[in-house]
């Protein structure tokens, strides 16, 4: 069992940025892939990033490649997303995810966060 606990979120201007937190309980956090997804109103839940156990693997949407980085601190249980040059169509709730192996759908991940709100202004 894993659960998380996400943080960072808030209102930034466009252009700005913002640095997500997901803290994870259990002693097997460093054994899972980790991921952020991102739902905006009205819409489904999208993959934005995920990183393998070690946090030598990254893959990315297309839609935030180049402008968000996914890290990993394992001795602190703890994922990162580092949000730069943030656009309006960035605002969404974001969720922190646990898988087996790095995915970019919903469906590979066992456990959420209850996801923090992230809103950009223009």
């Amino acid at each position: 069992q894993v659960q998380l606990v996400e943080s960072g979120g808030g209102l930034v201007q466009a252009g700005g940025s913002l640095r997500l937190s997901c803290a994870a309980s259990g002693r097997t956090f460093s054994s899972y892939a980790m991921g952020w997804f991102r739902q905006a109103p009205g819409k489904e839940r999208e993959f934005v990033a995920t990183i393998n156990w070690s946090g030598g693997s990254t893959y990315y949407a297309d839609s935030v490649k180049g402008r968000f980085t996914i890290s990993r601190d394992n001795a602190k249980n703890t994922v990162y997303l580092q949000m730069n040059s943030l656009k309006p169509e960035d605002t969404a709730v974001y969720y922190c995810a646990a898988a087996r192996v790095p995915a970019g759908v919903v469906g590979a991940y066992d456990y959420w966060g209850q996801g923090t709100q992230v809103t950009v202004s223009s």
